[in-house]
Parts: C-alpha cells; structure tokens; sequence
C-alpha cells in the first residue's frame, strides 16, 4: 500500500490506475493515426504536442467517470460480469461528456472517424487490461508475505482479514514469543524465535513484519525487531497495518496515547478554508442541476400524501463540537412514524417508509434539501453522518471516542456512508465509527474528492446507507 495524500492506496490499484491512464492517453494518438493511414494510405504520423490537450481531457474525464463507477476500490468486483456492467456504463457515459466537451471547446474535438477509432481502442484496452488484472490479482506470488509478531485477538483479526479474497496479503506465519499468549490463530502457521527474527523473516521471503501483541508490556522483542528494520524489512504496528488494509482504526485496539502521538487529527485553517469553499461552489452547482429533481420529488411527495402534509422533513441533529442544528431532507416516511414522541432507527425494510419515500432513499435523492445545510454552514458535503442527540448520548456512553466523530462538520456523504452498508444498531454504529476516525485522521482535500466521485458508485448500485 502507497500513502498518496494522506489516503492509503494499493500499489496493485494505482499501477492498474497508471496503466489505463496511458492506455487512454495514446488512444486518442493511434485512432488518429489509424484514420490517417486509411484516408491517405501513407505511414504519417501525427504530431503528439497536436493531441496532447485533446487526449488529457479524455483521461480526466475517464478516469474521473471510472471512479465514480467504483472502478478503483478495494472490493468493487462481484465478478467478471460486474466489471464488464461497470465498464460498460463508464464508457456510455464517458462518450456523452466527450460530447459535449467538444461541442463546448471546439479546438479540443477530432474528427468522427478518429474519435470513433480511439474510443473504440480505449474501450477495448481497457477490458484486456482488466481482464488481465483480474486474473493476475487472484494469484499469492503478487501478494505481499507479511509475518505477525503475536497470536492472541489482534493477530486473530489479521487471520479473518485473510477471508477477503480482495486482500493484498498474505500471512507466511504468527510468531509465538510467550507461551501464556491466549492462542487464537491456526496452530499450523505458528512459529517459535530461538535466536535471530531476522533468519525467520528471510526464510520464509517476508516483505513485511506486523507487530500485533495483545500487551507488549509482557516481553517485546525490541533488539530482534530492530535488527530487522536494520536490514530493510518493513515494521509496522497492528494498528497502522489494520488502518491500511482495512480503510479503518480498530477501536478495540485503540488507545489515547495512540490519538496523541498521531501525525493526525488536526485542524489547519488552509484545509478547513477550502473545504469550505468548496462546499458552497459545489452546492450552488448541484442546486442549479438538480431542481429538476427536487421538483419532481416535491410533486410526488405531495400527490401521494393527498396534497396535504409537509413536502420537507426537519430533525435535530448533532453538528461540529456537538452543537445542534436541523437537518433539512425530503420527508420519505408516514407523517406519524414517531407519533409517540419515542426516537427510533431507521430501520432497512422499515415499514414506516412510503412509496415515494423508498424510491428517494435508493436514489438518495431524499437528501438534495440538505445542500441548504451546507450552503448555511452546518454540515459539509463530506463528513460523518449526522446523527440524533438522543443517540449520540446513548452511543456516547458504549462506544469509545465516539465524541471525536464531532471534530469536524458532519456530511451529506462520507467514507463511512460508502464504505458500509445500511445498519441501524449499536454494532453498526462502532463499525461506522471505525470509518468515521479514519476520515478524521486522513483528511485531505483530495480525499474529500475521492468519497464524491465513490458517492455517485455508491448511489448508482444501491450500496452503504440510507
């Protein structure tokens, strides 16, 4: 894994990424050269300083496209015929904005033929190169070999990391160093140091050495282990190891000290300037785009209710440092879903959801009206999921840290939003949580970037929450 502006992401991923970006570069070179062959019947090249303007908006644009459409996450595939769907759906819509690009910068436009050819290359590039790292990613000689130091929980939470089939790793051993360790790994992969770690870790052609004891109070061994970092092997502590793999902290393993000392968690007035900025041009953007649909929704809130009852919903809910403010979405359930008075989850299947209101869930068009919030400065677009005041202190209580997820202004959409699925319980809640301190941890603007385009995938196919 290679930590590109504060975000972790997989060398397998970002060389696929490099290659498919020159893959639609000189695709747009070789359709005009083969259309040049055909119409002059000669070997003469185009200039590439010619195509160059031309064929960078069409990476962007792709490339841009194919992220939205979950096309460079860890766990995007559900198999060949998924990524075939993805890609597919990425070039319909790719061809559209190139389209209109070069309606709109008519220096930037190619011939019909030329154009034709060069997408029809890209297209069908893109496929083998995807088959191809489709194939090649299922085999172990390209994942890296890790050794863990350890065999008790946090080791165990490494052995059920392995379920992935989309994971990086894999595990060459689990080096036992006390024999009280609570033993909760395969026996068959233990391991026992006698004299020098480092004699261990090249015999078994290790990459990587995660240090995942329960209580390093107990015995560390700091001379072996620095013995190996001496010698080139990469160390690295449970929880940084999880955090990579995973896109999120562990909080059972989490502890103050490791907050403290964290090259994390802190604000600066540059980044929280421009996040905001952000904000309110993106927001004028997608109001002026989407009130087509909020008109739409209006009307069909309206007509189901029998023209009577409230269009918009408004709720109470927990913002930055815990102030509270009123979330603003369009109403998708009964008007007496909480005639008690009673706060309750949402629940998936809920039967208190209309009609109307199902279809703006899915289509998480139930929550346009919240642009307004970030026009007004109480929630951003990227950020944790704003929650009631009577859960954030029920929730405050059972989970640790769970204040921290109030640093930073709630959001519209967030990494934990797309990365989980839709839950509404206590459990659900810590595992989101997870989430939510590792955007906390890892912000960045192009991270902010990266959960927008991943927003439209997750919208798109019906994944995280609701």
């Amino acid at each position: 894994m290679i930590r590109l502006f504060r975000h972790y992401v997989s060398r397998a991923f970002l060389t696929l990424l490099v290659a498919e970006m020159l893959l639609l570069f000189w695709s747009i070179y070789f359709g005009r050269s083969l259309r040049m062959m055909v119409l002059t019947n000669q070997g003469t090249m185009p200039q590439i300083n010619e195509l160059a303007p031309s064929a960078l908006v069409f990476v962007g644009v792709m490339l841009s496209i194919m992220t939205a459409m979950g096309l460079y996450e860890r766990n995007f595939w559900s198999g060949r015929g998924d990524m075939l769907l993805r890609i597919g759906v990425s070039f319909l819509v790719g061809l559209f904005v190139m389209t209109l690009a070069y309606y709109l910068f008519p220096d930037l436009s190619l011939g019909r033929g030329e154009f034709s050819l060069s997408f029809g290359i890209a297209f069908f590039g893109v496929l083998l190169l995807r088959f191809v790292f489709f194939e090649a990613s299922d085999r172990e000689v390209l994942k890296r070999r890790i050794l863990v130091l350890g065999v008790g929980q946090n080791a165990s939470r490494i052995e059920e990391m392995q379920q992935n089939t989309s994971i990086s790793f894999l595990v060459a051993g689990y080096v036992q160093l006390h024999e009280d360790e609570d033993l909760r790994v395969p026996a068959n992969d233990l391991f026992r140091v006698s004299n020098h770690l480092s004699d261990l870790a090249e015999r078994l052609e290790i990459d990587e050495i995660v240090v995942a004891l329960d209580d390093r109070r107990k015995g560390f061994p700091i001379d072996q282990v620095l013995e190996c970092k001496i010698q080139g092997f990469r160390i690295s502590s449970f929880l940084d190891f999880y955090e990579r793999e995973t896109g999120k902290i562990q909080l059972d393993a989490l502890r103050p000290s490791n907050l403290i000392f964290a090259d994390s968690f802190q604000r600066a007035l540059i980044k929280e300037t421009m996040k905001r900025l952000f904000d309110i041009a993106v927001s004028l953007v997608l109001l002026s785009l989407a009130w087509p649909l909020m008109l739409g929704a209006t009307l069909a809130i309206w007509i189901e209710s029998g023209f009577r009852g409230p269009i918009l919903y408004r709720q109470t809910r927990v913002g930055l440092n815990d102030g509270l403010f009123e979330v603003i979405k369009f109403r998708s359930m009964r008007t007496d879903a909480e005639k008690d008075g009673v706060a309750r989850w949402a629940q998936a299947n809920d039967s208190r959801i209309t009609q109307v209101g199902a279809v703006l869930r899915d289509t998480r068009i139930d929550e346009l009206p919240q642009l307004f919030n970030v026009l007004r400065g109480d929630m951003s677009f990227v950020g944790p999921r704003p929650e009631r005041p009577q859960f954030v202190a029920e929730l405050a209580k059972k989970i640790p840290f769970y204040s921290m997820r109030h640093m930073v202004k709630p959001g519209i959409t967030g990494w934990a939003q797309i990365c989980y699925p839709y839950g509404a319980s206590e459990e659900d809640s810590r595992e989101k949580l997870q989430y939510d301190m590792y955007y906390i941890k890892n912000y960045s603007f192009f991270f902010d970037i990266l959960i927008l385009l991943q927003t439209v995938h997750t919208a798109l196919w019906g994944r995280g929450a609701h």
